[in-house]
């Protein structure tokens, strides 16, 4: 259970999702690993384009050394112990007509939190990051230049707190958000 309150009344599988790093070093299987892909398959997308991308590295596989080099140190410290990585990826351009596709990123994020929530509904942590080497990771993957390397996601089981590094132990809670009024204007854009 989460210590989050709403301000208005929302689903708890929102309310409840956060992005947490203790992970245990128990593997998820084959199968809990595909229903986020699943999940993610689902979600919407401009032109039902469908222009995200996920490429994975299982712990224990060659892929999760080379994937795991890339994550700066301090998300090193806590994603060692994950099932698996993944990078996320979206195309710039659309496939049908090969022009350019100004909500790429914007649907690879929906995609991202189909994953998020579909793994927080069975219990598992799946923490998104930016803190890793994106020119290398376009490397290491192939990733041809007219896709967008977006975000890795860290997914295992939860782990105990106490297995983190000292100075993570204290922030291992779900955070709270800004409220509505720093982020909703009506009609006109404000600072």
């Amino acid at each position: 259970m989460t210590r989050r309150k709403s301000t208005y009344p929302i689903h708890d599988c929102i309310l409840n999702r956060w992005s947490p790093r203790a992970i245990s070093e128990e593997m998820i299987s084959d199968e809990q690993m595909m229903s986020l892909f699943e999940a993610a398959r689902w979600a919407p997308s401009s032109f039902n384009a469908q222009l995200w991308r996920f490429v994975y590295a299982k712990r224990g596989t060659p892929y999760f050394q080379k994937f795991f080099d890339l994550l700066v140190p301090f998300n090193q410290s806590w994603a060692k112990n994950a099932s698996f990585l993944v990078l996320i990826i979206s195309r710039t351009k659309f496939t049908y007509n090969d022009q350019p596709s100004r909500t790429h990123s914007f649907d690879a994020g929906a995609a991202w939190q189909n994953l998020a929530l579909e793994g927080s509904t069975q219990g598992l942590v799946a923490h998104a990051m930016e803190g890793f080497n994106y020119d290398k990771a376009r490397q290491v993957c192939a990733i041809p230049d007219d896709y967008s390397i977006e975000a890795m996601v860290a997914v295992g089981k939860h782990g105990l707190i106490a297995d983190l590094p000292e100075e993570l132990r204290e922030r291992e809670f779900p955070s709270d958000r800004e409220p509505l009024q720093t982020f909703l204007f009506e009609g006109i854009f404000r600072k």
